[in-house]
Order: structure tokens, then C-alpha cells, then sequence
């Protein structure tokens, strides 16, 4: 069933959820977004804000100058804008609208000017293989069905482009407890049958798999190259600093997120 306002975009039971929870917090991420789309401020990864230029993460032969990019579940879009200021013609999709207007206030403050769609990351109204790239940084990676979205990017993507996701790593999830933050050392869920994730304090619906799973979907849908890093906070801070979920003492010992990236097949 959609939810009755989804605006005709028939959205299924968590992407509605998601879209509910996103616009209802999306006041606590203007900060964030003020921060992020500042121009002194330099593209970096996840919860720990690692810089893309000690992790050399997107693709180092594709350029960047000119190549058409799509970001799934893209938010409040400062991944687009420093993509735009290198000199990419990004595409920004996002499900929550009140996102989008952060981002759009952005765009209007900072005079970056790109698309912004209102969709979901699951059914992307973009014609086929129009992108060199498609991105996502706790976006669709986190909060689509990836059987959905993966094949989504796959149909988005021209040949030979590239896939490039981040997310939580499968780790963190398993000694994740449902309500206890930070994140432990012990096992609390099971990692076989891992798909859809909810909990009973969190009305928002995440979606994660298996380390095998994930590099056979990618394959099985028509991605090579397929390749994973995971991520660990560099030495030094406060180990006892928790950010979001997990401290910083344990993430330099853990990989608390994780970075897929793929190459769709040439034609």
C-alpha cells in the first residue's frame, strides 16, 4: 500500500516510513548543511568526517570535471555540491522533501545550482544510461531496498560508469544493540537472513546484507569490478568521543562504516 500522501509517488511501506521520519527531522541537519556547504569545507566521509583525499575513495580514473553524476538519496546534497564545484553535473534525488528545501536554500545561499528531484531512490524518473557516476553516502545505501535500488543505479549508469555507496559496516550492526548507544563488542543479532532492520524506538526502516549477499547482487545485476573498503577512524582523539552510534576508541579498532564501489559491465 502507498501512503495516501505520497503525492502519486506509490511508495511502499518502509519508503514511506522513511520519508515521514526524514521530513520530521530534517531541522536537525540544517546545521550540518551549513557546515558542509561552506566552500573552505573539503569533501570526507561518514560519522568521522575522513577526507576523500586521505581515502581517494571515488574513482581515481574517472574525471570529474564534466561527468554527469547522480546521488541517491542525496538529503541536504553537500556530496553534490562539492561534486559540482569540481566541476560535475550532479543530479541530487531525495524522498524527503523538507531535505530537499535545506538543500535548495543551500544552493541559493552558495549559488551552486544543480537538479534537485523528488523521488525515490527505488524509482528514479531519469531516462536511462545518463550518468557517469551514481553516489550515495547513507542515502539509498542505508534506507532503500537494495534489491530495488542497486538494479536502479544499474539502469541510471551508461556503460562502463561507476557505483560508488556508503554505508554502515556489518559489524557495527551485529553488536548493535536495539536501544544501548554506543555500539558494543558482543554479538546481538543474527547475521544470517540479514536484510530489513527495524527496532521498536525507531519508526525509520534500514536495510543492510551480508558481505557475500551484497557482492552478489552487485555481480548478479551486471556489476563488476566490485570492490570494498572498510573504514576505520585514524588514530589520535578522545577514544571515549561518541558520535551518533559508536565511540571513537571503538571505531579505530572496528570498522564502523564501509565503502562499496562497482563498475557497470560495458555494453
Amino acid at each position: 500500500m502507498g501512503d495516501p500522501d505520497d503525492r502519486g509517488l506509490n511508495l511502499r511501506d518502509h519508503e514511506a516510513r522513511n520519508r515521514a521520519d526524514w521530513n520530521a527531522n530534517a531541522g536537525d541537519w540544517v546545521a550540518g548543511a551549513e557546515r558542509d556547504w561552506d566552500p573552505g569545507t573539503q569533501p570526507h566521509w561518514g560519522i568521522w568526517r575522513i577526507p576523500e583525499h586521505d581515502l581517494r575513495a571515488l574513482p581515481q580514473d574517472v574525471d570529474l570535471d564534466g561527468a554527469d553524476v547522480v546521488e541517491l538519496g542525496c538529503g541536504t546534497a553537500y556530496w553534490s555540491a562539492w561534486l559540482a564545484r569540481a566541476g560535475a553535473r550532479p543530479v541530487g534525488v531525495d524522498l524527503a522533501e523538507n531535505q530537499l528545501a535545506t538543500a535548495r536554500a543551500m544552493q541559493a545561499r552558495h549559488g551552486v545550482d544543480f537538479p534537485l528531484i523528488h523521488a525515490s531512490a527505488e524509482r528514479v524518473p531519469l531516462p536511462d544510461a545518463g550518468f557517469d557516476l551514481a553516489f550515495s553516502e547513507y542515502g539509498a545505501s542505508l534506507w532503500a531496498d537494495p534489491y530495488a535500488w542497486i538494479p536502479e543505479a544499474h539502469r541510471l549508469l551508461r556503460p562502463g560508469g561507476r557505483l560508488v555507496f556508503l554505508t554502515n559496516s556489518v559489524l557495527a550492526l551485529l553488536v548493535a544493540p536495539p536501544t544501548d548507544v554506543p555500539i558494543g563488542t558482543e554479538l546481538v543479532r543474527p547475521q544470517r537472513g540479514l536484510r530489513r532492520v527495524e527496532s521498536d524506538d525507531d519508526p525509520s526502516v534500514e536495510f543492510h546484507l551480508s558481505h557475500s549477499d551484497m557482492m552478489a547482487l552487485l555481480r548478479e545485476t551486471g556489476f563488476e569490478d566490485v570492490g570494498l573498503r572498510e573504514l576505520y577512524t585514524p588514530p589520535g582523539g578522545d577514544p571515549d568521543e561518541v558520535r551518533f552510534y559508536v565511540a571513537r576508541g571503538w571505531s579505530q579498532q572496528w570498522p564502523c562504516e564501509e565503502i562499496w564501489t562497482a563498475r557497470k559491465a560495458a555494453a
